[in-house]
């Protein structure tokens, strides 16, 4: 388990600092979705509200890549990819695919951090 949660932390990792590199440097062109998915991204766009995402995946992949503060990294991520699944669920089916495949990625990383993680659970925040 050791080996893949390694194999896991570095894969998510570059996944993160690629894609989160790539919403500030537009190295990777895609075409834009059309549709309600067009819509949704051209405002997310418009607005400079994926500054802020492409600045948590950013983050999170560094972290995650340099092994400093992972529990945090997974936190940060896992947000990102419910936003992530929810948008290829509802409105861009064709990448659900990767989405996938990140959030196995993350619940690899999770299961070996739960110890960490355990206390998010806590009902009333004693």
């Amino acid at each position: 388990m050791k080996i893949t949660a390694l194999i896991a932390r570095i894969l998510l990792g570059i996944v993160f600092v690629v894609f989160g590199l790539n919403g500030f440097l537009h190295f990777i062109l895609a075409p834009m979705p059309t549709g309600l998915a067009g819509q949704f991204v051209t405002v997310l766009f418009a607005s400079h509200y994926t500054w802020v995402i492409f600045g948590v995946q950013l983050l999170g992949g560094v972290l995650l890549l340099v092994g400093r503060y992972v529990v945090l990294a997974l936190v940060l991520l896992g947000a990102v990819i419910v936003n992530i699944l929810t948008f290829h669920i509802l409105m861009a089916p064709a990448g659900l695919p990767l989405a996938l495949v990140v959030t196995v990625l993350w619940a690899i990383l999770a299961v070996r951090n739960k110890q960490h993680l355990a206390g998010i659970f806590v009902p009333h925040g004693e």
